[in-house]
């Protein structure tokens, strides 16, 4: 069982869970430093890890007209002052080779996008930064074959690697989440992300942007820890359905306290009663 260093934070698949959790992309710094806040006070009174996420760029969006959020330059001053000034592991999206040596600069972990993690040339330039690397299984894939992504990491000399399920491809804008997945990637060593608010994501299923099913993300979040993962992923908004970009499978952002000692306290059950695959 491998365990990944995040700042002070350690991770790993029979660890306390971890929480890592934002908006989908960044708005305003103190849009993000409100969530981050709010989200660090619930993840401290459950007792989770907590790691911050967004993006500064959403490089993928469905449409032209989509909102892409705040840019590299301005986008990595709000995380790097968010990780400095209050103490928070920062997770970001990297959506090219340049910009993974760039963003290490300000952030703790280099996160490749779905649609991306076949490509061999980010994954060494995300692995030759030394950060950690969190990999989404692109919606094509198969979990097993997330072996031949770790190798290509691990081939830079890092092991600090996450593996993240966010559902997979069904036809017609649908996603589908199979558990199996989850001890299936567990089978390498590394930690298993469950992406709770992006596995119930409908990609494109608005015509110009995604829809989602918002209701079944805590479902999702619940179900993967009961199996005993190192981290949930989650997006959230104090309102939704103003958020620019995956507001209809983001969870409100009142209903996380809830949500995440409902999860810690899954968490203790499965940790101390691990699945044997």
């Amino acid at each position: 069982m491998k365990h990944v260093k995040i700042s002070d934070l350690t991770v790993g698949n029979d660890l306390p869970l971890t929480i890592i959790a934002g908006p989908c992309q960044l708005e305003t710094a103190d849009h993000a430093q409100m969530i981050a806040g709010k989200m660090k006070e619930a993840c401290d009174a459950a007792g989770a890890q907590y790691v911050f996420k967004a993006s500064y760029d959403k490089a993928n969006r469905t449409s032209l007209s989509g909102k892409r959020g705040m840019g590299i330059d301005a986008g990595l001053k709000v995380l790097d002052d968010i990780r400095k000034t209050m103490g928070i592991p920062v997770l970001t999206d990297v959506h090219t080779e340049a910009q993974c040596a760039i963003a290490a600069e300000a952030v703790d972990v280099l996160q490749i996008p779905a649609f991306l993690c076949r490509q061999t040339d980010m994954l060494l330039a995300a692995g030759n930064t030394g950060k950690a690397v969190n990999v989404k299984k692109g919606q094509f894939l198969a979990p097993w074959e997330m072996t031949n992504i770790v190798d290509k990491i691990e081939s830079t000399g890092t092991q600090n690697i996450l593996l993240t399920e966010r559902g997979t491809s069904f036809g017609y804008n649908t996603l589908v989440a199979d558990m199996r997945a989850l001890p299936q990637m567990a089978k390498t060593g590394y930690p298993v992300v469950m992406d709770a608010t992006h596995s119930v994501q409908q990609p494109g299923g608005k015509g110009g942007s995604s829809g989602g099913q918002r209701e079944f993300a805590p479902v999702m979040a619940r179900a993967a820890v009961s199996l005993g993962v190192g981290a949930v992923f989650i997006e959230t908004h104090q309102d939704p359905d103003s958020a620019p970009s995956d507001g209809p499978n983001m969870i409100p952002l009142d209903q996380m306290p809830l949500l995440v000692d409902t999860l810690m306290r899954f968490d203790a059950l499965a940790k101390a009663n691990p699945i044997q695959i």
